[in-house]
């Protein structure tokens, strides 16, 4: 997951869970303190707020907008608002907390499996080609 996804994904699943009643403290105070850190990078730029404000009523419509201004600001670099959008998550989806870049379950024979970036693999199976 790209940081800038990790900041959009984190600030959507604050808000959806800010507004459940089941929500508690330490997300509500999470999702506050992601959203306070961001808010304090754009206090001079009422574009980049109304678009935080906005994603938060309608993420899909306002996503690229306010990662416009998220990537500008260089946001997506900034180790607190990443550690706080990781806290974040991992309080409001506890079950992804162990997982990682590649999340794999095979329920079956898997012959010739490659995991990984930039991978360059030759495979054969059956009997060698006649050269």
């Amino acid at each position: 997951m790209s940081e800038l996804t990790l900041i959009l994904q984190a600030l959507s699943a604050g808000a959806t869970a800010a507004l459940q009643q089941t929500a508690g403290n330490a997300v509500s105070d999470a999702y506050r303190g992601l959203k306070a850190l961001i808010e304090r990078r754009f206090i001079d730029q009422p574009h980049a707020q109304a678009a935080l404000t906005d994603y938060e009523d309608d993420p899909d419509t306002y996503a690229k907008p306010l990662s416009k201004f998220l990537r500008s600001n260089q946001l997506d670099q900034d180790e607190d608002i990443l550690a706080t959008a990781r806290h974040l998550l991992t309080l409001v989806q506890p079950q992804q907390i162990g997982m990682g870049k590649y999340t794999i379950q095979n329920t079956g024979t898997v012959q010739g499996q490659v995991i990984g970036d930039h991978a360059h693999v030759k495979q054969q199976f059956g009997n060698p080609p006649n050269e």
